[in-house]
């Protein structure tokens, strides 16, 4: 499926699915290089790796961008787990899942919590169940003492309250959760997004958050979950599986968990283990098609119905 990204926002196109579960969303798409854009910013807003978009575009990064440009990119991506109506963000791929009617009504890449490191505060967005309690427009910053520690350790002004503005790193629009001290906010660091750079919080792209706060409502529930190793079975009856890194190195053995996620829908023998074994050295976040070549056609689409749902 080919599709053109607007100027005015990034859109992804839902694949044909198998199930109400285990859904393929994004495609082959074309990218149109916007005034002001860096690789970085465009990885940040499309939630690619922009080295990836560079070695798949054959750029030369010694040459700047221009504005009208087009670029080829992949935004194919497996949806973790569904809810029939909420907020789903999964660390590992950086990604937030608004679903609707059990089904996505949209999704776009975020910021979350620094990866752990002896040497500094537990920064990590925290893992569990919430619900929004509330919503703010042109909200004020009231810095958590951890930053406040921070501020003053690197010789800046300590600040207790950020009012609203260009300075405020909340943005315009904050939603609270129950998870204690998280807020999903918009951010006035673009290029932090699809990164581990808050400070526990989920960061959001001005032009995603601001149709978001306008869908989401008070008492929406969610979840944050730690799903590194996706599969789902497409229309066409291939198997697709998707690895990433471990950031909050949660994983023990990956080749034990992959394995677990394969047998887990009697998939065993219908995958190429080469195939596997080559998505679990890359671990590139893109979906890939790990269907054994004697099993071009897998004709039952109930084998990913026990999925296990988030209620």
């Amino acid at each position: 499926m080919k599709a053109s990204f607007s100027l005015l926002a990034v859109t992804f196109f839902l694949l044909p699915v198998l199930s109400h579960a285990n859904m393929l969303v994004g495609g082959d798409s074309v990218y149109t290089v916007r005034k002001g854009d860096s690789m970085e910013l465009i990885g940040s807003r499309l939630g690619i790796s922009w080295k990836r978009i560079m070695r798949e575009n054959r750029l030369d990064p010694q040459k700047p961008l221009k504005k009208g440009m087009t670029l080829r990119v992949n935004t194919r991506r497996i949806v973790p787990t569904v809810l029939d109506n909420g907020i789903i963000v999964n660390i590992p791929d950086k990604t937030l899942y608004f679903m609707k009617d059990g089904q996505v009504e949209s999704l776009f890449p975020v910021a979350l919590g620094m990866v752990p490191r002896k040497d500094s505060s537990d920064w990590t967005t925290p893992l569990g169940k919430f619900r929004v309690l509330m919503k703010q427009k042109y909200p004020s910053w009231y810095v958590p003492k951890s930053i406040q520690t921070k501020m003053e350790e690197e010789g800046k002004p300590v600040e207790t309250i950020v009012s609203p503005g260009p300075d405020n790193p909340l943005g315009r629009y904050a939603i609270k959760t129950s998870l204690p001290g998280i807020l999903i906010h918009e951010t006035i660091s673009p290029w932090s997004v699809f990164h581990f750079r808050s400070h526990g919080c989920i960061r959001v792209m001005p032009e995603h958050m601001e149709g978001f706060f306008g869908k989401v409502a008070v008492n929406t529930p969610g979840q944050v979950i730690y799903k590194p190793i996706k599969i789902a079975l497409s229309e066409a009856g291939r198997i697709f599986i998707e690895i990433h890194g471990d950031p909050y190195k949660k994983v023990r053995d990956l080749k034990a968990a992959v394995k677990a996620e394969v047998d887990q829908y009697g998939l065993s023998d219908s995958v190429d283990w080469q195939k596997i074994g080559e998505a679990m050295k890359e671990k590139s976040g893109i979906p890939q098609d790990i269907t054994a070549d004697h099993n071009k056609t897998y004709q039952s689409r109930r084998e990913l119905h026990g999925q296990r749902r988030t209620d």
